[in-house]
């Protein structure tokens, strides 16, 4: 075989290849979109296709209350704008609590979440929540704290009320800084 013939072989080999390459990443587009359609992952969401929750139990109603408290001569007022609230369970709620610090100086405490009865700490999913991360009130400082959760529908059927409390404690020795320095109209962070 001589050299003009040998570099036609391979060229044609090449060309083979090439297009073996440029076909395999053409399809690889189409081949993605019908594997994420098949695992229900990443797909374009249309208005007909807006995933809706459709867990949530219309069946039963269980009554969330709400309860606040201080602890170590917190100078600080501590509420829920709402005593209780009527959920199914799966369904998202949204409550409100509202902290004032009655102090001269900034205060930083932090909130600690208790249920009763204990065992539907199982079932309570927070979303949201102002316990979270430690909270600094600069002096007579008012803070409205937003609550996002649901309540499992695998919760028993013999939890008809459930309680959700919060108590917060100072955080001793820590000074507040981020709330300190912030200026009157300075969005509060939750």
């Amino acid at each position: 075989m001589d050299r003009s013939s040998h570099n036609r072989v391979l060229l044609a080999k090449l060309a083979v290849v090439t297009a073996v390459m440029f076909g395999f990443g053409y399809l690889l587009v189409p081949f993605y979109y019908k594997l994420c359609e098949v695992a229900g992952l990443n797909q374009l969401q249309t208005a007909d296709s807006v995933p809706r929750n459709t867990q949530v139990d219309a069946a039963r109603a269980i009554t969330v209350q709400f309860d606040a408290n201080l602890r170590d001569a917190l100078p600080w007022v501590f509420r829920p704008l709402q005593a209780t609230v009527q959920v199914h369970p799966g369904q998202f709620v949204q409550v409100v609590y509202e902290v004032r610090n009655e102090s001269d100086q900034a205060v930083l405490a932090q909130a600690v979440p208790s249920y009763a009865p204990q065992a539907a700490a199982l079932y309570f999913r927070k979303l949201e929540c102002f316990c979270f991360t430690q909270q600094s009130l600069r002096p007579h400082e008012t803070r409205q704290m937003p609550v996002v959760f649901l309540i499992d529908p695998a919760i028993p059927g013999d939890m008809p009320t459930v309680t959700l409390s919060y108590t917060f404690f100072e955080i001793e020795g820590a000074r507040p800084q981020a709330s300190a320095n912030r200026k009157e109209g300075d969005v509060a962070s939750i």
